[in-house]
């Protein structure tokens, strides 16, 4: 009897009585469950760049890599669980990514001299916070003098900002440095006479692309030369709608009509309208123009299109 109750009543007990622990306990728990706040995931970071440096190991770098790739998820999360239909990459406030910078700066705290989250900042961080973005960059001129693409960084981002006397000097001055090329003399010309122009965006734009040595940067880019391109195209559109109208003395019934107009036009940059199997006018992105035949003019697809829509 008492090798039954030792090997069998005891341990089956003790077995209802863990469960029935449980079973309260996790009652218990979830009555008081704590609530996470909503920007819970952007808690400081528990470590600074420059305090970790020479206790790594020698490990630095790889270091930096984990900060440079936890910016983009960071970032890339943000976009994904936000409910906003479109995303205006002019103003990313809205999103609170107070942390990209921190990401960006611990980064290249401990490597100074890694050159993608420089440019990546350049990009970005002016939607965001652009004292932050000019920081960032001027700390990699700072570490980096000979590299004359850290200017051009600078450089765009006063451009982004309209302070076009400021980006001027920052181009002249990346001018200077062996290996800039023409790009930075023409660039530091353009500031001062066309600064605001289509022109000079296409130009440095495409010479961001061109020598973009991370995806996200190079994205950004061929995004920005899309948008050019479109404008380009809807203005020449437009000009045939009114010729058309003036020929016909009515505005045409599609997009379809004007096409024989729009062939001898000659577009900035090079590029040429693009028809989709439909005999669709579509704009870079691959979405079809829409013609707006109450007040005779094209516009963009808002449903389609992946272009800005202004």
């Amino acid at each position: 009897m008492k090798t039954l109750t030792h090997h069998f009543i005891l341990p089956a007990v003790v077995i209802v009585l863990g469960f029935s622990a449980i079973y309260v306990l996790s009652n218990y728990l979830e009555k008081n469950r704590v609530v996470l706040p909503e920007n819970y995931d952007d808690t400081d970071l528990a470590f600074e760049g420059r305090r970790l440096k020479g206790f790594a190991l020698g490990a630095e770098g790889l270091l930096a890599d984990w900060y440079w790739i936890k910016s983009l998820q960071y970032l890339g999360d943000k976009f994904v669980k936000s409910e906003m239909e479109s995303i205006n990459i002019e103003d990313l406030r809205n999103f609170n990514p107070r942390l990209l910078y921190p990401y960006l700066d611990n980064a290249t705290d401990l490597d100074p001299r890694f050159m993608v989250p420089y440019s990546y900042g350049a990009v970005v961080l002016p939607a965001i916070d652009p004292e932050k973005a000019i920081a960032l960059a001027e700390k990699g001129i700072a570490n980096n003098p000979e590299q004359w693409r850290l200017h051009q960084h600078l450089g765009y981002i006063y451009w982004r900002l309209k302070n076009y006397e400021k980006a001027a000097e920052v181009y002249e001055k990346g001018s200077r440095i062996t290996g800039s090329g023409d790009f930075m003399k023409m660039m530091a010309a353009a500031m001062k006479i066309q600064a605001g122009s289509r022109e000079t965006a296409r130009a440095m734009y495409q010479q961001m692309f061109d020598e973009a040595t991370d995806p996200q940067t190079r994205g950004n880019a061929q995004f920005r030369l899309m948008e050019l391109n479109s404008l380009d195209e809807r203005d020449a559109i437009r000009s045939a709608l009114e010729q058309s109208k003036e020929n016909s003395g009515r505005c045409p019934q599609s997009l379809q009509e004007i096409l024989p107009l729009l062939r001898s036009v000659k577009l900035a940059g090079g590029h040429n309208f693009k028809i989709d199997n439909a005999n669709n006018l579509v704009d870079p992105s691959g979405a079809p123009y829409l013609l707006d035949q109450q007040i005779c003019d094209v516009k963009l697809d808002p449903e389609r299109t992946k272009l800005p829509q202004s």
